[in-house]
């Protein structure tokens, strides 16, 4: 299985199949059956009789192939979801902004379509603030989900009778500060984000030079490259106190 955090030929290759196959088992699955027993209805001689096969068949035919290309399409959401989480392991970059494209608000995808036709270089600089904002989103909804976690392991902690219950209670009072450090860091990123869109959104309507989008992009790329050193940090913690805690737990069950 592929863990790499970008993209890879099979992800395209899966994306085209995915992106077809929903709306093809829809037009097959409805046209074939009823085309085949018309067939069959014309080799029997064509009798009336023989042609209230096919004609029963449409309705049949149709709502399987609703039903089979709403399956489809769940499983082609669910799909998406994994390869977005994958690609957001180490950060999204600009490059693979059309694979979250769902999470972009209205504003932003409108913005971001003017752009790309009329400004295609501002268009790149909104990309890249578009990163940083979808990874500062991610990062601090994960923060919050963990420190939800962090906070009912304390819960259930303080409920049990061992001596180790304040090593643990200990170490998991570090742990939440550091969530809460990073949720708060996250929340300052996704805010100072907002502020460059706002401000490439207003380049864009005034036209700007290519000095100053220029800069734009160097200010942009520094911020892009330390947002993700931050997601491994907070999933390395993550995995050692998952380790301590496993380790304390089977020290107590002894």
């Amino acid at each position: 299985m592929e863990t790499s955090g970008r993209l890879t030929p099979a992800d395209l290759r899966a994306e085209r199949f995915w992106n077809a196959a929903p709306w093809l088992a829809l037009g097959l699955i409805t046209i074939v059956p009823p085309i085949a027993l018309g067939l069959v209805a014309l080799i029997l001689g064509g009798a009336p009789l023989y042609w209230l096969l096919p004609i029963t068949a449409i309705p049949f035919s149709l709502l399987t192939a609703i039903i089979i290309t709403v399956v489809m399409l769940f499983m082609r959401r669910n799909w998406k979801h994994r390869v977005r989480d994958r690609l957001s392991s180490d950060g999204v970059t600009a490059d693979e902004i059309d694979w979250f494209y769902s999470e972009l608000t209205r504003n932003e995808k409108r913005a971001l379509q003017a752009m790309e036709r009329q400004q295609p270089l501002l268009a790149d600089a909104y990309r890249e603030t578009l990163a940083l904002r979808l990874n500062a989103t991610r990062l601090t909804a994960t923060s919050r989900r963990d420190l939800l976690l962090v906070e009912r392991r304390i819960n259930r902690a303080r409920y049990l009778d061992s001596p180790d219950t304040a090593v643990l209670l200990e170490e998991l009072n570090r742990d939440r500060a550091r969530l809460e450090q990073l949720k708060l860091e996250g929340s300052s990123r996704r805010a100072e984000a907002e502020a460059r869109l706002q401000m490439i959104e207003a380049a864009a309507s005034r036209g700007a030079s290519w000095d100053e989008t220029n800069y734009m992009l160097q200010r942009l790329e520094e911020g892009r490259k330390q947002l993700p050193l931050g997601l491994e940090t907070e999933r390395a913690r993550q995995r050692l106190r998952e380790e301590s805690e496993s380790e304390l737990r089977k020290e107590l069950t002894q």
